[in-house]
């Protein structure tokens, strides 16, 4: 089994704003969503390596939104330099973001932060010894 998407919500009618956030900030592609979804609003993004699909993150609209505290979507990067490289384009992009985690989870190093509607959003990387 491989998990194919993570959903995360958002209020009605912001898809420009959450394609700042995972189209801008976090550099993933946006992937037209099928005929048959369209119609309920929302984006599609996708991260590559090569021709492969390395993460799928879904932002749906909700009725009645609020936006998730502590349920999220943890993305890897490959090193230390990316992980800080992602960093600073997020903080740039004028998206919050936390390193107070970075050293609490073992053989890994990260950063929260928020999409603009609060949903919270890891980012990890590797520690090389």
């Amino acid at each position: 089994m491989r998990l194919h998407h993570v959903q995360v919500s958002m209020p009605h009618g912001e898809e420009a704003r959450a394609r700042l956030f995972y189209g801008g900030a976090l550099g993933m592609t946006e992937v037209e969503k099928p005929a048959s979804l369209a119609g309920r609003g929302g984006c599609w993004f996708r991260s590559f390596e090569g021709v492969s699909v390395v993460a799928e993150i879904h932002v749906g609209v909700e009725a009645g939104f609020s936006a998730a505290q502590k349920a999220h979507p943890g993305l890897i990067v490959a090193s230390t330099a990316e992980l800080e490289d992602l960093a600073a384009k997020i903080q740039a992009a004028g998206f919050a973001l936390s390193w107070a985690e970075r050293h609490t989870f073992e053989g890994y190093e990260r950063f929260h932060c928020r999409d603009p509607f609060n949903n919270r959003v890891e980012v990890l990387s590797p520690v090389t010894q």
